[in-house]
Formats: structure tokens, sequence, C-alpha cells
């Protein structure tokens, strides 16, 4: 059942120890299956070293697996709540790379320094509430999914626009259209954290960058007049 897809879905979690966001099992990659709804994820604590794309468990829309020799990753109950809220949304990342987490331990969140960070992020990387005793002791995976939520409907967000949040004291979530992409914004973020804590050593009451320099820069790769990068109408060159 869907082997095209847990291919996919595995060949990302492998993406992270190569891109040295997570160590040991530190971290887990899902997708979501557009015709069926079903969401493949990485087992729980399965060792990259020795794990298969036939590893990958497939749950149902609500998280209940549907075929796979391991549970799924004790994070899934997070990315059933992203998907049901956001169905635009068709990859997720969760990682404890050390850059960004720094930021979601210090509970702040990741200021819009530069062009670097408006390239991707249209705005500053938020930092979620801290869960409350009550959210902790219960549906701990499902609330850290809801409070994500919170954050993005409280802040007017776009989350295609805004693909990625800190979880305070926690880690990392990021997502995009696919596995791949979610992966691809996780690399950035990481990098993006190591920037801003660089700045802040640097000048530590630095401003952030002016609006009309974030808009330029992330509408120049975002939306219907994006112009960035080689697109299907550019005109080939002869010679």
């Amino acid at each position: 059942m869907l082997k095209k897809l847990k291919q996919a879905v595995f060949e990302a979690n492998m993406e992270l120890p190569r891109r040295k966001l997570i160590t040991y099992t530190w971290g887990n990659v899902s997708a979501r299956d557009p015709g069926t709804g079903y969401i493949v994820i990485k087992p729980s604590g399965v060792d990259y070293d020795g794990m298969k794309a036939e590893d990958m468990v497939v749950c149902d829309a609500e998280g209940k697996v549907i075929e796979g020799s391991y549970r799924p990753s004790s994070d899934t109950p997070t990315h059933v709540e992203l998907y049901r809220r956001y169905p635009q949304i068709g990859g997720i990342v969760h990682t404890h790379s050390p850059e960004a987490t720094a930021w979601a331990q210090a509970c702040r969140e990741i200021p819009l320094y530069g062009t670097t960070h408006a390239d991707y992020f249209f705005g500053p990387v938020p930092c979620a509430r801290g869960l409350t005793d009550e959210e902790i002791n219960g549906a701990y995976e499902k609330n850290t999914g809801l409070v994500i939520i919170e954050t993005i409907e409280q802040r007017g967000m776009d989350p295609m626009h805004v693909p990625g949040i800190l979880c305070a004291n926690h880690g990392v979530f990021t997502w995009g259209k696919d596995a791949a992409e979610a992966v691809h914004n996780a690399v950035v973020l990481e990098e993006l954290a190591r920037m801003a804590a660089r700045t802040e050593q640097l000048r530590p009451m630095a401003p952030p960058a002016p609006d009309s320099l974030r808009d330029r820069h992330f509408y120049r790769k975002h939306g219907a007049n994006a112009y960035y990068g080689q697109g299907k109408d550019t005109p080939r060159q002869e010679g």
C-alpha cells in the first residue's frame, strides 16, 4: 500500500541525519496521500541505520494504523491535527535540531533579520506558548498540535507562508506541500536560527529587516507574480 509514498517518506526521513538535524532517533517525517487521506510516517524509535522504506507506517486520517509492523511515531497525533486543519499541508517534519531548538527552549520567536529569512518565511518564526500542566498530562501530542494551530490562528498566518514553528521548551515542526519540501524548510529554519543568534551576538539590539524588504524577497519567490528561478515559460537560450 502506498509504496511510492513510503519510499518518499523514507528518503525524507533519511535526509534528517544527513543534514545534521537529528541525533539518534530525535525526529520524524510524515506525508499525506491526497487520494485516500492516509498518513505515512516514520515508526517510533527505530534506528535510522537499519530503517527501510517498508518500515514506514500507514495510518488513517485519525492516526489509526492501517498497515505496518511497527508502532507509528509517538508524535503522530500532532501530525494528525495539522493535516486535519490544513489540507494544503502534504508533509510534516519534527526535529530537535540544536540551533532552532535553542530558540524554542528560550521560548523566543526568531526575528526576521534579513533577506535569507524573508525568502522562506513571511515574518518571524513564531514560538507557540508552553502547554499547561493539564495539557501535558492529558493528550500531550494532540495538544501540541492544537497549540501550534492556536498560534497560527491567533496570528492570522497563512501556514504555507510561515512553514514552521517552534514549540516552547520542546523543538521544531516544519511543513510543506510534500515531505521533501517539509525537510527543505527544516534545513532552512535551522540556518535561520543560527544566523539570528549570531546577529544578536554582534548587535544585541538589532532591528528587524524593513517590511518592504521582507515583501520584496518573499513575493519574488512565492505567489502569482514570483520571478525567481527558471519558470515553465522561461525562453530557451540557443547556443
